[in-house]
């Protein structure tokens, strides 16, 4: 009789099946409590009920395809909204259809030095390169959607199995062909990638933008233990995050707020026993914990990204400094201020200087930038090398700070246009009595003397030592046995204390004479 009211194309359609199974329950019941009118309104409300049915008003359907939407102008692929909804949608669908997704975030590790040494055109074409190979790694349904910088997301297409093992091979599959090297305008470029990605089940939501967070978070990490790392999210890296997050307000409100000083350190001659200029150091007034040194917060100021911003604070309060002391009478020929990698990268960097040398009206000359061995060493960075040459240009003086501790070769020293080297503390401990430390410096002091350039000791802890360097030909000193790093208000008395010993020096040996 059902056949009666039923077509066999509706009865066919797999969306009717439960319903068509239930058709004579549905009978039986009419019959027993309503009879045979019941059963004729049921017969005969049939063919309505399935045809609603199969119009899907009353029959779960699959989510109909994601309307597509504006894509990235540089790498045609799609925006991270659309990767997002993409995993929502497998993911509403996972009780029924017992598949899952995760999400990976690629990102390149050093765009930056890519546009600087070989411009903004050529890092467009290797994050289309990228795009693209990114693209054909991975299966049909899966979506690769461009993020913010030389960053991409994956949300996997819905997948049966996606677990740590199956994510794993994929990202090493996507850095192998990531990092073959590009061609680029007849150049070979290579390129390193670092990948994080979040399963569904360890995502701290089920949904798509809290996978493709986690994934974020994941590749920050491997970012920082790479290049060419690979990170899987866990509560562990979402610990971490946060308290790196949280590190970084709680520095930020230090740098606001004036908590973090610029300390300044005597450097003398060893020839006139004259101020021959500071060193500019940087301490934290914590208010509960008391000044600190540098190696308590540095380390953190560089993993959050802030090394730049406590630059430009140091730099302001060292220029202010020499300032004041030349309106206090005191002449200080030079002032020494690190500058971190960062800093030497940014394309406006002698612009900047300039104008703040102009502002306080100071010569370039009364700023040494400070430079660390393993800069020289490791940077192949075109923008670092033009940066530190127009400087030195300019007249700024340029120091190498720690040498002896890297790899600078000579070829360094010249192509950094450096005109004083620091010889590192470890060299200079004992040096009064250490037959070894006394060959070690007298090597580079003649090194330097070959080559033209100053020389200045750090770390000189006892009269002996300075007394050795000075027998030795050292130009310059710096350590505790002249003055410990003192805050500003502290070195105007200093000054004019070692005014006044050079004074009283001088009129002892005429006395003498």
């Amino acid at each position: 009789m059902l056949h009666r009211f039923l077509s066999p194309g509706l009865i066919a359609d797999a969306r009717l099946m439960p319903f068509v199974g239930l058709v004579p329950a549905a009978l039986l019941a009419a019959a027993w409590f309503g009879g045979q009118g019941a059963i004729v309104t049921l017969l005969a409300g049939l063919p309505i009920a399935a045809y609603a049915a199969r119009a899907g008003r009353w029959v779960i359907s699959p989510p109909a395809p994601l309307a597509e939407e504006a894509r990235d102008a540089v790498s045609g692929l799609h925006l991270k909204s659309f990767a997002e909804r993409t995993m929502d949608n497998v993911l509403a669908q996972t009780h029924v259809t017992g598949k899952t997704t995760a999400c990976i975030v690629l990102g390149l590790d050093d765009p930056q030095s890519i546009m600087e040494r070989h411009g903004q055109a050529a890092l467009d074409q290797v994050i289309r390169r990228t795009a693209e190979r990114i693209v054909v790694t991975m299966r049909q349904h899966d979506v690769v959607a461009k993020l913010e910088g030389a960053r991409f997301a994956i949300s996997l297409g819905a997948i049966r199995r996606a677990d740590l093992e199956t994510l794993i091979q994929i990202a090493g599959r996507l850095q192998t062909a990531v990092q073959e090297p590009l061609s680029v305008d007849a150049m070979s470029i290579y390129a390193t990638c670092s990948i994080g990605f979040c399963l569904a089940g360890r995502a701290p939501e089920p949904t798509g933008s809290a996978l493709l967070i986690a994934a974020e978070l994941a590749t920050d990490d491997a970012w920082r233990n790479g290049p060419s790392a690979i990170r899987a999210y866990s509560a562990e890296v979402a610990s971490a995050a946060l308290y790196r997050q949280s590190l970084r307000d709680q520095i930020e409100a230090a740098l606001d707020d004036g908590q973090i000083v610029a300390y300044f350190q005597p450097q003398l001659s060893t020839d006139t026993g004259n101020v021959s200029g500071f060193e500019a150091l940087a301490r934290w007034k914590h208010p509960d914990r008391g000044v600190l040194s540098p190696a308590e917060f540095l380390p953190a100021i560089t993993s959050t990204g802030l090394a730049t911003r406590l630059g430009e604070v140091m730099l302001f309060q060292t220029l202010n400094a020499m300032r004041a002391w030349d309106r206090a009478g005191y002449h200080v020929p030079a002032v020494a201020v690190n500058f971190c990698k960062e800093e030497l990268r940014n394309p406006k960097l002698v612009e900047k200087l300039c104008w703040e040398l102009d502002r306080f009206e100071l010569a370039p000359e009364r700023l040494t930038i400070e430079i660390l061995e393993t800069v020289v060493a490791e940077t192949e960075n075109d923008m670092v090398v033009r940066n530190i040459a127009a400087l030195a240009e300019i007249g700024c003086g340029i120091d190498l700070d720690d040498f002896g501790t890297g790899h600078a070769s000579i070829t360094s020293i010249r192509r950094f246009a450096v005109n004083r080297i620091k010889i590192d503390r470890s060299f200079v401990t004992r040096l009064d009595s250490d037959a070894g430390q006394q060959r070690m410096v007298t090597a580079i002091l003649s090194m330097a003397e070959q080559l033209g350039l100053q020389t200045l000791a750090e770390g000189v802890e006892t009269l002996a030592e300075h007394a050795m360097l000075a027998q030795l030909g050292c130009s310059h000193v710096q350590g505790f046995v002249i003055a410990r790093p003192m805050p500003f208000q502290d070195t105007i008395g200093w000054l004019e204390h070692h005014r006044m010993k050079l004074q009283a020096t001088t009129n002892l040996g005429r006395k003498i004479v």
